[in-house]
């Protein structure tokens, strides 16, 4: 690999930024498509590895699994290294465990593929988190942040339906190697235009980077991703059986589903990119409030007015899609500010904490299901998850202020 360019002055602004914030956002785009993916194909890869549905299932969890632990592993592990050089090992990374992912011959292997694609996932948004907002200045961080992060939306409207219908049409296996590809594409764009940030100085390390777990803050910042991004992923994961079941439409509904969720999670992410140069906390409140309300809409409607049921449903999961998406951008930024030391940590935690969303969320949309409450439950279930958020949120901000309290006196 050639030796990095100087660092270039920060912040950017014009097109140098727009390309770097592009560069991050098709690794968002790559990450994106393969953590959801999967989950289209579940049928497939069910047959090609000879496991059952619910086995192949398991994949999934490997993948959630990696990235929970190695958002904070390779952070700390990475410490002194230079952030655009992270940026583009961590890229490398990815392309390495989707190509094992493609040709993993058993499913203990393919197992063992998924966990190691989900390692850098974390990472890797964590550090682009860090260089976007740094190059973009603090006017205009949580806007840069949000447009990293639109890579992962985009994903979900666009990556994960074309990569189902390759999957159906090639193979399951084509899927992984188009997700290769992007990340290879990521790899190139970064290193052509990121530029290179000042190196960590010596102070770093992985004992410095650890500070981020001192901070009060970034615990209760990881606690509302963790529990309130749950609210969205309890109707998200029942998608496939909420439009045949509640909405009366045909599985040919369900890539439509899911396409407008994709739509709404990106228009809601690029509002929540504004608003939260505005008032970080203030968006988390109003998204976690717009959670709730509408989680709790959505599940009286759709089942009161049967006539414009698929209408009113694909409305309002547009709507729980964009408001949720809230909480992404502005966390992000949350995490940054509460861990000023050890800022690539913090920032690398919160994707751990949304996968924490994600299996509790749909755990728990499950177990309602399981428990006979009909297949709208999960959106109640979700609504309490989104409450429970707020109050986190609630206390977040009370420690908040008590610690100013004290400063003063």
């Amino acid at each position: 690999m050639p030796a990095t360019p100087p660092p270039s002055p920060v912040p950017l602004a014009g097109r140098s930024l727009s390309l770097a914030l592009l560069a991050m956002a098709i690794g968002g785009f790559t990450i994106g498509t393969t953590e959801f993916a999967s989950m289209g194909l579940l049928p497939q890869i069910a047959v090609g590895l000879a496991v059952t549905v619910p086995e192949a299932g398991h994949l999934i969890s490997a993948y959630a699994l990696g990235v929970v632990v190695g958002a904070p592993m390779i952070v700390v592990a990475a410490a002194r290294l230079e952030r655009k050089r992270l940026l583009v090992l961590l890229a490398c990374a990815i392309a390495l465990g989707n190509a094992l992912s493609a040709v993993a011959p058993g499913f203990a292997s393919m197992t063992a593929a998924r966990f190691l694609a989900g390692l850098p996932h974390g990472a890797y948004f964590g550090v682009a988190a860090l260089i976007a907002a740094t190059l973009a200045g603090p006017a205009r961080r949580g806007r840069a942040v949000s447009l990293v992060m639109l890579g992962l939306t985009i994903a979900t409207m666009v990556g994960v339906p074309l990569a189902t219908i390759l999957g159906q049409l090639v193979g399951w296996r084509s899927t992984y190697g188009f997700v290769v590809l992007t990340a290879l594409v990521t790899v190139v764009a970064v290193w052509r235009w990121v530029p290179a940030l000042p190196r960590p100085g010596v102070a770093a390390s992985a004992r410095s980077e650890l500070r981020a777990f001192r901070h009060g803050q970034v615990w209760f910042a990881l606690g509302i991703g963790a529990v309130g991004f749950g609210g969205m992923f309890a109707v998200y994961s029942y998608i496939g059986e909420i439009v045949p079941e509640v909405f009366g439409l045909s599985m040919a509904g369900v890539p439509v589903a899911l396409a407008v969720f994709g739509i709404g999670m990106t228009v809601g992410n690029l509002v929540a990119g504004r608003l939260s140069d505005w008032n970080v906390m203030g968006t988390v409140v109003l998204g976690l409030i717009g959670m709730a309300a509408l989680l709790a809409v959505f599940a009286l409607t759709a089942e009161m007015l049967t006539d414009e049921v698929p209408v009113v449903g694909m409305v309002g999961l547009f709507l729980i899609a964009s408001i949720s998406q809230f909480l992404g951008p502005s966390l992000q930024t949350r995490l940054l500010d509460a861990s000023p030391d050890a800022p690539s940590l913090a920032a690398a935690l919160h994707h751990s904490a949304l996968n924490i969303g994600n299996a509790t969320g749909a755990w728990i949309g499950g177990a309602v299901i399981a428990a006979g409450f009909g297949y709208l439950a999960p959106a109640w279930a979700g609504a309490v998850l989104a409450v429970a958020g707020l109050v986190v949120t609630g206390a977040a901000i009370l420690a908040e202020q008590r610690a100013r309290e004290r400063a003063l006196i």
